[in-house]
């Protein structure tokens, strides 16, 4: 069975393969087609954290392709009442797909174990592969299509998306650049692991502003202080200060230079006013591909578990 526990799950033709279905769902939409492609199918949404873009936007798209989504919190009961084991068992009678948001990366690679029904990552403390390929979806409708040898730097923490972001990079031939303080920084083991499963990866981080900036297409930057690190919020503030993407700092960059952010923002923190609304931001177009991206997700993985044909997708 097929899942999308992180995008180590995908091959690049896999990947590539989703992302085109995602532009043509996307095109489809725009023109005013919604095609049944999920038909009386139905989808499992297992948050155990908040969510504004990732609930509604599967939720949305499995509305646009004729299923219904399921919003499921702890009140489930799910490990308090029954194992995991027995819960995904249960939920695979039912379901045709679950979304897991999860504190761990072990409960989402724990539910796929069982093979009952296709799991998607919706975020984890490890990786957010969604929003990692919505992101390189946006960067390739900027780019008109071609990413290869484009530079993204991610100015900040090298948290779960950043990570994502990185293995998304090595897909598409990208050159990433992180910049933040050595603390926050990627383990070189993932980036490692990311190069034996995809090849090639053209990677720097560091401290150095100007070095980092200075030849980006791309600005991408996320919060300090994730969910669940609250205690830490004022060490990370005092450390990430010298790093927040403001204007100044969009000066250093190139005058095509365009900024993302994977929302929710903290104006005045990592980000400012002034650029989150100005006209280099992709922000917004970035949250909207959220949905177009997943709707191209669930198709492809019903492709692969045999409840989808290829030849109803157009």
């Amino acid at each position: 069975m097929k899942h999308l526990r992180s995008l180590f799950d995908l091959s690049i033709d896999e990947f590539h393969d989703v992302l085109n279905l995602a532009d043509s769902l996307k095109r489809n939409l725009s023109a005013g087609h919604r095609p049944d492609l999920l038909k009386n199918r139905s989808l499992a949404l297992l948050f155990e954290k908040a969510s504004l873009r990732t609930r509604v936007s599967f939720e949305a798209g499995m509305i646009q392709m004729g299923g219904a989504a399921i919003y499921l919190t702890n009140d489930v009961g799910w490990r308090e009442r029954e194992t995991i084991a027995d819960f995904v068992r249960v939920l695979g009678e039912y379901c045709d797909f679950v979304v897991c948001r999860a504190i761990s990366q072990s409960t989402v690679d724990e539910l796929a174990s069982h093979n009952v029904l296709p799991v998607i990552n919706g975020l984890t403390d490890q990786s957010h592969p969604c929003q990692a390929m919505a992101d390189v979806m946006t960067m390739r409708e900027m780019c008109g299509g071609d990413l290869k040898g484009r530079q993204v730097t991610f100015v900040g923490d090298g948290n779960n998306v950043a990570r994502s972001l990185l293995k998304s990079a090595a897909i598409c031939g990208m050159k990433f650049r992180l910049v933040g303080p050595p603390k926050y920084h990627i383990d070189l083991s993932l980036v490692e692991r990311v190069r034996k499963h995809y090849g090639e990866l053209d990677f720097q981080q560091g401290t150095d502003i100007g070095s980092m900036v200075g030849d980006a297409d791309f600005l991408y930057t996320d919060v300090w202080t994730s969910m669940g690190q609250e205690a830490e919020a004022k060490e990370r503030a005092a450390s990430f200060g010298p790093y927040q993407i403001n204007s100044a700092m969009l000066k250093r960059a190139p005058e095509h230079c365009k900024v993302l952010h994977c929302l929710p923002a903290r104006r005045g923190l990592e980000i400012t006013d002034d650029v989150i609304d100005s006209d280099q931001s992709i922000v917004f177009p970035q949250a909207a591909n959220r949905m177009h991206l997943q709707k191209g997700l669930l198709v492809w993985l019903g492709m692969q578990n045999g409840f989808v044909k290829s030849a109803e997708v157009s």
